[in-house]
């Protein structure tokens, strides 16, 4: 499987350079035209997660494979990227011309939940066809992006982080208005069907140095902008399990996958899975399956456990 793509991965293969302060705990925001990207000569961009947004304008026709689906696009669109999905563009000849942004997770910290916004959830709309009008729109704001990331205004990425908000609002105002919703009959089976959804894409996890972002009830919850004991009862009353159980079932199935397949460390395997000690991991395997995981993998490599 393809490796989730890092910033550092995508400067380095779309521009060959790496900002200097890219390898800093900070937030990170970008912008670009997307002019120079498209046509027939076009590099062409694996299908793939990356571990940071992505806002993508473009004009013309063309088609994106995102998640599980195939959009066409007939004349342009919009395009909200996020990390637990995999996406690519393809057809790019058919594009005359566009822009996109990119940033992380900390450029938001402390600035207001946009994962709650439907464009971020797995039931919203993040790929939105636009009139010429409405390209234009949208076209004005990443012009107006590309001006203060080119200014010595001091509060220039405040102003960036309004922009970019005031985009997925334009957005969320033209997303279908019933893309979201339900009937009160089958709510609490598509809310259970969408934790379902976020707890999967976690996984695998691609390598050690990644760790998994969802490990609580409260923690789907904030991403499905649902309180967490409404979470919890869709939960229950669908899978007539819990949904810390479901978490904690996942997570064991994905730790023997790893301890069969991998060479990493028991304290790699713990940080990856969200454990900040190797004994709290040590115990939950041991609740989960009965032996420690440092005795899982001995019995593997001696052919005492059954795979499954």
């Amino acid at each position: 499987m393809e490796q989730v793509e890092s910033l550092q991965a995508f400067y380095q293969r779309k521009f060959n350079w790496i900002p200097e302060n890219l390898s800093k705990n900070w937030g990170h925001f970008n912008v670009f035209k997307l002019d120079p990207y498209i046509g027939s000569g076009a590099e062409p961009v694996p299908y793939r997660r990356r571990d940071f947004y992505k806002i993508t304008l473009v004009k013309g026709s063309g088609t994106i494979y995102y998640a599980n689906k195939i959009v066409e696009v007939k004349e342009n669109a919009i395009c909200f990227s996020n990390p637990l999905v995999p996406y690519k563009w393809d057809s790019t000849e058919n594009l005359s011309s566009g822009y996109f942004c990119i940033f992380n997770f900390d450029f938001f910290q402390q600035y207001g939940n946009f994962l709650s916004y439907s464009l971020y959830q797995p039931a919203g709309t993040q790929v939105i066809e636009l009139s010429d009008e409405g390209y234009e729109q949208f076209q004005q704001i990443f012009e107006r992006m590309l001006a203060e990331i080119n200014s010595e205004y001091i509060h220039k990425y405040d102003m960036l982080r309004n922009l970019a908000l005031e985009m997925m609002h334009t957005a969320l105002k033209l997303e279908p208005a019933n893309s979201t919703r339900y009937s009160p009959g089958n709510a609490n089976q598509k809310i259970s069907m969408l934790f379902l959804e976020l707890l999967e894409r976690q996984f695998p996890i691609e390598g050690a140095h990644n760790k998994i972002r969802l490990k609580t009830p409260s923690d789907f919850a904030n991403q499905l902008a649902v309180h967490v004991n409404h979470l919890n009862r869709a939960v229950k009353e669908t899978t007539m399990k819990t949904t810390s159980q479901l978490i904690a079932e996942r997570i064991s199935q994905e730790a023997k996958l790893i301890l069969t397949q991998s060479e990493w460390s028991i304290a790699e395997m713990a940080d990856a899975l969200g454990f900040n000690e190797i004994s709290y991991f040590n115990h939950f395997f041991k609740k989960q399956v009965g032996i420690s995981p440092a005795k899982y993998r001995n019995n593997i490599h001696h052919g005492k456990t059954k795979i499954r």
